[in-house]
């Protein structure tokens, strides 16, 4: 017998979705009921950020989907392009938070409209038309900076440069990261609590790049707590401008922010 089934089934969505997307998936095992609750629109859009329905027309696609929950999933695999290419939105499937990608375009790349040094290329693995593909440097400078206002709130971020290596690259071995918000600390400030981090070699976890499940690999660069969204910008760096050494062999897709 449904126990649940004298409960009125708007009454259980509502319960559902003070939970989680992954609380509601296994809610849909307890009775007939509940299954029908938990895929209702009241509980994914709930789930969804309170501004997606501002987000979602940016898409460079055109969406559409009969329900909520489908469109929760689609924005948790797969990314969707904003603003003409500009960064790439998707929802963390865990918990819907919000994750953006900025466009290598988009960064700040010391030398990057000199073709000796960086050449802008299209690449069959990247969401975005283009990617950066380092030809010949000794000052690696890369900065990625997105609003505050933006992400999701009461939440820690992570930033990631993310990249590949062509098949024959050199002179990427350790390098700085810092993450700092801009209206807070100067550049100087930032550059002397910066972080060792490493393309290549031994060291901590937190210091190496990680494979990403689309194929790219991916290096921490560091971390933030964005509380009400009123700290403006908030910038990743990556810079190895001290040695000097020649660098070749980076493809830099963009760099990701996204909650861990």
């Amino acid at each position: 017998m449904d126990s649940f089934r004298l409960m009125p089934e708007g009454c259980i969505s509502a319960i559902i979705s003070l939970t989680s997307p992954k609380d509601a998936a296994r809610s849909s095992a307890v009775s007939q009921t509940f299954m029908s609750a938990a895929e209702s629109d009241v509980v994914w859009e709930s789930f969804l950020p309170t501004d997606y329905e501002d987000i979602v027309p940016r898409s460079d696609s055109p969406m559409d989907f009969p329900s909520k929950k489908q469109l929760y999933f689609s924005l948790c695999n797969s990314p969707i392009l904003l603003d003409g290419g500009k960064l790439s939105f998707s929802l963390d499937k865990k918990t819907g938070k919000k994750c953006f990608m900025v466009a290598a375009r988009e960064l700040g790349i010391a030398w990057g409209d000199t073709p000796a040094y960086w050449e802008w290329i299209s690449h069959r693995d990247s969401r975005f038309s283009e990617v950066a593909k380092l030809n010949s440097v000794c000052w690696l400078d890369i900065r990625g900076k997105i609003e505050t206002r933006v992400l999701s709130k009461r939440t820690e971020y992570f930033a990631y440069l993310v990249f590949k290596f062509e098949d024959t690259f050199f002179g990427l071995g350790s390098a700085n990261s810092v993450v700092r918000f801009v209206d807070c600390e100067s550049d100087n400030e930032a550059e002397r609590r910066a972080n060792v981090v490493s393309f290549v070699g031994q060291g901590p976890r937190s210091m190496l790049p990680m494979e990403r499940d689309d194929g790219w690999m991916e290096l921490k660069l560091g971390n933030f707590f964005n509380d009400t969204g009123d700290d403006r910008d908030v910038e990743a760096r990556l810079m190895e401008i001290h040695y000097r050494s020649w660098k070749h062999g980076l493809i830099v897709q963009g760099i990701e922010f996204r909650p861990e």
